[in-house]
């Protein structure tokens, strides 16, 4: 579980990282969701994180979705703390970031907290080996 869902949220974040270069209403300078360059360069590295860890296995799948998740939920206490338009005087972010922030933080902390628990194999019947 821990591969797929690394490789799912792998691929959404590279997306909105290069949607964010783009003008649309979701992602960028106007969007819903502020962003600018570096902000999209860092979606777009975490990303491609997540996407080798999906190759490397389910251990290191289960790692790094726990690892982006704590630095998305340090993004978002950050954000609520600190306010403004800008995380750190660098990064453009708005009060939606901060919610988003959270609730991937969240998500891809517990995912890769349950990503290692797979169910044991079930035992085949002895004809049927």
């Amino acid at each position: 579980m821990a591969k797929t869902m690394a490789l799912v949220f792998g691929i959404i974040l590279v997306l909105i990282g290069l949607l964010g270069f783009v003008t649309n209403p979701l992602v960028g300078a106007n969007g819903l969701f502020a962003t600018n360059g570096l902000h999209n360069i860092v979606h777009i590295l975490l990303g491609i994180i997540l996407l080798v860890a999906s190759r490397a296995g389910q251990a290191q799948s289960a790692l790094w979705l726990k690892v982006v998740g704590v630095v998305f939920l340090i993004l978002a206490l950050l954000g609520f703390l600190l306010g403004g338009t800008t995380l750190l005087g660098i990064v453009a972010v708005n009060a939606m970031d901060h919610w988003l922030h959270l609730v991937l933080g969240i998500v891809l902390l517990v995912t890769g907290m349950r990503g290692n628990t797979m169910p044991a194999p079930a035992a085949m019947p002895m004809g049927m080996q």
